[in-house]
């Protein structure tokens, strides 16, 4: 370990080095004119409805004025806007486009099976706590009670989501996204009931960590199991539904214009009409515009059967759904669709 610093490099050449004398200048200096870390300011967020409808289309996202309307009060009342829908139909889209719109980091949270504490919200950095102790009783004279209190402080703390987005480095409150809270466990959502009430969060060896201001918070769940009333009830609610044909096409014009119009305009239709049918799952916006885009890498312009059985793979994501649109029903989807265009 080096030690002295300028006295070490004295010794060693007779004189102190030019280098080192500007580096203990350089301290110098800082130690009497401290930097002032630059903190992020977000945007002010919109003020009213038609506003924040404005926000998302200028980000891409076309929303209906429901959405719009609880995506504002919850900005407006600082609660968690919650999300419900099936995959695929733009919620996870909607933190992404808050916090390009607000100018404000994303925090994501990825929910999955036995999701605990260490992978949410905190963990301690054990390898170096042991070398810490190591270090320690290497020197010598150092109590364990001391010791013990010295290993358990925010130095040796590794931040998970949550504690990022309450206590974040820079101060500006981020957008917190806790995504697909279903693939979680019930003994999590519990957790989640002090997060969300007080936006504040427990260390036994630090004590209660709160937000000097609350992080915009989304959460989503595609529905696959019901979630708790405890965590419903501390937020906004929104049922995020599949899109109809006008907004749909409004959405593959702005995320796909590589896609003629009149391509565009059959995409959507026979979309909309396999929806209709009995399938284990309907293709949601998202794979609207993954077969919007495939078609255009084939430089189709129109729709014909052969070219739809090619790429049902696009737009359905289960073989039974998949053996379930035969060539006679997907020349009958291609017909009525460019039929509703003639």
């Amino acid at each position: 370990m080096a030690t002295g610093g300028p006295r070490a490099a004295r010794s060693l050449s007779g004189r102190k080095p030019r280098c080192v004398h500007r580096a203990v200048e350089s301290r110098t200096h800082a130690s009497r004119a401290p930097t002032v870390k630059q903190q992020h300011t977000p945007a002010q967020p919109p003020s009213n409805v038609d506003a924040t409808l404005a926000l998302l289309e200028q980000h891409d996202y076309v929303a209906e004025r429901r959405l719009a309307t609880a995506v504002f009060l919850a900005l407006k009342l600082q609660r968690p806007l919650f999300l419900e829908g099936e995959a695929g139909v733009g919620k996870t889209e909607i933190a992404k486009v808050l916090a390009a719109g607000l100018a404000r980091p994303l925090v994501r949270l990825q929910c999955y099976e036995g999701l605990d504490t260490a992978g949410a919200v905190y963990e301690w950095n054990y390898p170096r706590q042991m070398i810490e102790i190591r270090l320690a009783e290497a020197a010598g004279g150092v109590e364990r009670g001391e010791l013990s209190h010295d290993i358990f402080t925010t130095r040796f703390l590794l931040r998970r989501p949550l504690l990022q987005a309450l206590s974040p480095e820079d101060g500006a409150p981020p957008v917190l996204l806790i995504d697909e809270l279903d693939r979680a466990d019930e003994p999590f959502e519990a957790y989640l009931l002090e997060v969300l009430s007080d936006y504040q969060v427990t260390i036994p060896e630090l004590g209660t960590i709160r937000a000097h201001t609350p992080p915009v918070v989304v959460i989503t769940s595609n529905r696959t199991r019901e979630i708790h009333d405890a965590i419903k009830r501390r937020c906004l609610y929104h049922w995020v539904d599949y899109p109809d044909a006008a907004r749909e096409l409004a959405i593959v014009a702005r995320k796909c214009p590589a896609a003629s119009a009149s391509l565009a305009r059959e995409v959507v239709a026979f979309t909309q009409r396999l929806r209709t049918l009995d399938l284990f799952k309907s293709p949601g916006i998202a794979e609207t515009l993954d077969w919007a885009e495939a078609l255009v890498a084939l430089d189709r312009i129109t729709l014909d059967p052969q070219t739809v059985a090619d790429t049902l793979g696009a737009l359905l994501k289960y073989q039974d759904d998949v053996a379930a649109i035969t060539p006679d029903v997907a020349a009958r989807l291609v017909r009525e669709a460019q039929a509703e265009q003639a």
